[in-house]
């Protein structure tokens, strides 16, 4: 039940959490393009690249990372979305250069459209599942946590403990210490979970 003063159950909350640390992690995955060059032209256009379902599960993310309820995602909101997820040490340049991605101030339809960039930016979902697939010859649909921390720290465009913290904040292991890259890569290349 939802304690005093609370709109939402734990449960519920915490799956809201885990949405928003996702999408944080969807914004700096590597590969996609750093920066929106193109300024939003007519709002309308951004809604015709998402199904309805995606449209509504970035809103839920938009409204939980606008902390102040403003409408806009500025660097405070950003501060604070970070430390309702566990990471309190964010450096001012890093919600800086975040924000400047951003044509302009960060409402709903600029936030969609930055994620329809990012998400464009991506290779196509066969091909990252066939980068993965490398590192599982059985084909079983997972690889050993440790094993792809390990891959993507020591090889070509190597990860940071950070980047490889944050990837597996928004896509934790199983209990046996294995990642679902099928999972993994769907989220990275949709925008969202496999029903």
């Amino acid at each position: 039940m939802w304690g005093k003063g609370e709109c939402c159950s734990t449960r519920e909350r915490e799956a809201g959490r885990m949405q928003a640390n996702r999408f944080l992690y969807l914004a700096g995955i590597k590969g996609a393009p750093k920066k929106a060059k193109k300024k939003v032209e007519g709002g309308s256009n951004v809604f015709s690249m998402f199904e309805q379902t995606q449209i509504q599960e970035f809103k839920e993310a938009f409204t939980i990372m606008d902390q102040n309820r403003d409408g806009f995602i500025d660097k405070a909101d950003l501060r604070d979305t970070f430390a309702a997820l566990g990471r309190l040490n964010v450096k001012n340049e890093e919600l800086e250069d975040m924000v400047k991605e951003a044509p302009g101030p960060i409402n709903f339809t600029v936030f969609l459209t930055m994620f329809g960039e990012k998400l464009k930016g991506t290779d196509p979902e066969e091909t990252i599942l066939n980068a993965f697939k490398i590192f599982d010859p059985e084909g079983k649909g997972h690889i050993k946590a440790d094993y792809i921390k390990e891959m993507l720290m020591t090889q070509a465009d190597r990860f940071s403990q950070e980047e490889i913290n944050q990837m597996f904040a928004a896509f934790p292991p199983d209990v046996s210490g294995n990642l679902d890259y099928k999972n993994l890569c769907y989220v990275i290349t949709h925008g969202e979970e496999k029903d």
